[in-house]
């Protein structure tokens, strides 16, 4: 999905290929050193000739002018002795698509970390937003990704033509239009643009979003969710709550959501902070990290742990952990 702003792309481009070739002393390409050379690392000459483009075309590129191809870009990043990092950064200010290489946190150990919360719902995604994996907490609290066939178990896909989605959560079009910018800071590839088909087919009703071109990362925020009565899972919200008002709720005097309020046919209202948390060793996964908002949301979620202390609704103390792992792998 591309973006709109190239022209502030190309001159980061340009400026990053700059001060690498104003690091890159002459001695390092083959080049003898002249006594009288005042030029701080190679000339914009010296990266042409050594890359096999032209010095004006090369200039142009450093002055964000142009946009040039990959393989011009590979042979400067050659020349240049970039590593691996270094080309990935200068091929995606280009705006080409780099394959993650292998990553030291797998799907696996990220699936591991989020099985390891039973209070907090997270699914692990793939760059197109694929669902890799989940937790109980999220099949406790939303619909079980396992209903879904595999190729429809994208979170997009789920949010807006999943009919399962509709009455627990109002929110679901909100987020989704912010998870749409989300993937447009990233080039498109089949999978985006075959998802994007779908919805267009899906939900014409929506047709205004695939002509609109913001963009912006996901932003944490705070949403509201409506959970069934009885819990997929079969847990009862009411166990382990405090005696008094675990008895209330199954006379049906108050519902669970909060004491003292007349119970809502929508089911049990929860309230998460909601965030989209990237692994600093896998940036081509994320984490979708759901954390409960009261100590009400986290009875529910846990089936009535004892554990009921409370949790911000800015906090997300879980992504640190996402983080951390990550940076661990």
């Amino acid at each position: 999905m591309a973006t709109e702003d190239e022209p502030d792309r190309r001159r980061e481009l340009g400026g990053f290929l700059r001060a690498h070739r104003e690091l890159l002393t002459p001695e390092a390409v083959g080049l003898p050193r002249s006594p009288r050379r005042r030029t701080p690392g190679l000339r914009r000459e010296e990266v042409a000739a050594l890359s096999g483009v032209g010095v004006a075309w090369y200039t142009w590129l450093e002055q964000g002018r142009v946009d040039t191809s990959r393989q011009v870009l590979e042979a400067v990043s050659r020349t240049l002795r970039l590593d691996a990092d270094a080309r990935r950064h200068v091929l995606e200010l280009a705006g080409f698509h780099v394959p993650a290489g292998p990553s030291t946190t797998p799907a696996a150990g990220l699936r591991a970390m989020v099985e390891s919360w039973p209070a907090t719902p997270a699914l692990v995604l793939d760059r197109a937003l694929d669902v890799l994996a989940w937790n109980d907490a999220w099949r406790a609290t939303w619909p079980d990704p396992r209903a879904v066939p595999t190729e429809r178990r994208n979170l997009l896909l789920m949010l807006l033509t999943d009919p399962a989605y509709e009455p627990g959560f109002p929110e679901r079009e909100t987020v989704a239009l912010d998870l749409v910018r989300h993937l447009r800071t990233r080039p498109d590839d089949a999978r985006d643009r075959a998802i994007t088909a779908d919805l267009r087919t899906a939900r014409p009703d929506l047709a205004a979003w695939w002509h609109c071109r913001a963009v912006g990362v996901f932003a944490a925020r705070t949403v509201r969710v409506w959970g069934p009565a009885a819990r997929a899972d079969g847990g009862s919200r009411a166990a382990g709550r405090v005696p008094a008002l675990a008895e209330a709720e199954r006379s049906g005097a108050v519902d669970g959501g909060r004491a003292g309020r007349v119970r809502d046919p929508r089911g049990v209202p929860l309230r998460f902070a909601m965030s989209l948390l990237v692994p600093a060793e896998a940036p081509e996964t994320t984490v979708l990290v759901c954390t409960p908002a009261d100590v009400e949301t986290i009875a529910y979620v846990t089936g009535g742990s004892t554990d009921t202390r409370p949790v911000d609704a800015a906090s997300t103390t879980p992504g640190a952990r996402v983080a951390a792992t990550g940076a661990r792998g």
